[in-house]
C-alpha cells in the first residue's frame, strides 16, 4: 500500500468442468402429532408441493398414526397393552381433536364447519388427494409396534417404513418439517 492506493492482483482461471449439480426439490414432512389443526396444516402444505410437481414424503410416528386408522374397528390379535392403547386412541381423522380450544371435541367441529363454509377442503378430501397426487404416506413401523397398531388398521394407501424410510426421503429434500 503505497499512499493510500490498495493494489489487487486478479488471475483469471478457466473453469474444467462445467456440469450443473441439480440440487433436491422433494419435501418431506413428520407428522408426530395427532392433532387436527396441524394435520390440516401437513396436508395443505403437503398438497401444494405436489401441486408443484414436487417429490412428497409424509412420515407419521407415534400419536400421528392415529391420522391414518381407519375409522371402523378392525379385528385383529393384539396383547392387552395393544388393546388398551388401541380403546384410548382416537381412531380415524373425525376423531381428532385440536392442539388449543379443543372443548372436549366443540373447538373440532367449530373448526371443520369453518373450513366448510368458507370452502377448504376438508381433512378426508386434503388426504384423499395428497394420494391421487402421489404423496407418499409412510407409517413408521416401530411406532406401530410399540402402540400395537396393525398395518390391517390403516388406511389404503399407506407404506411401512422406518428411520432408514426418513432418512433417504430427507436427503432426496430441502426442506424438512417436523409437525
Amino acid at each position: 500500500m503505497k499512499s493510500g492506493v490498495i493494489q489487487a492482483t486478479i488471475e483469471k482461471r478457466t473453469v474444467q468442468n462445467n456440469t450443473v449439480t441439480e440440487l433436491p426439490n422433494g419435501k418431506t414432512f413428520v407428522v408426530f402429532s395427532g392433532d387436527l389443526d396441524k394435520t390440516i396444516a401437513a396436508f395443505i402444505m403437503a398438497n401444494g408441493a405436489a401441486a408443484m410437481g414436487r417429490e412428497v414424503t409424509i412420515f407419521f410416528t407415534f400419536w400421528g398414526l392415529n391420522i391414518l386408522r381407519k375409522p371402523n374397528k378392525i379385528k385383529t390379535e393384539k396383547t392387552l397393552i395393544e388393546k388398551m392403547f388401541g380403546i384410548m386412541m382416537p381412531r380415524g381423522t373425525k376423531k381428532l381433536g385440536l392442539s388449543r380450544m379443543n372443548m372436549g371435541g366443540a373447538g373440532a367441529k367449530m373448526i371443520r364447519a369453518v373450513m366448510k363454509s368458507k370452502g377448504v377442503s376438508s381433512l378426508e378430501e386434503l388426504i384423499q388427494s395428497a394420494i391421487e397426487h402421489g404423496v407418499r404416506l409412510v407409517a413408521c413401523q416401530m411406532s406401530m409396534e410399540i402402540m400395537g397398531i396393525k398395518k390391517e388398521e390403516l388406511i389404503d394407501g399407506v407404506e411401512l417404513g422406518g428411520v432408514a424410510t426418513f432418512l433417504g426421503s430427507g436427503e432426496q429434500s430441502n426442506m424438512s418439517l417436523f409437525i
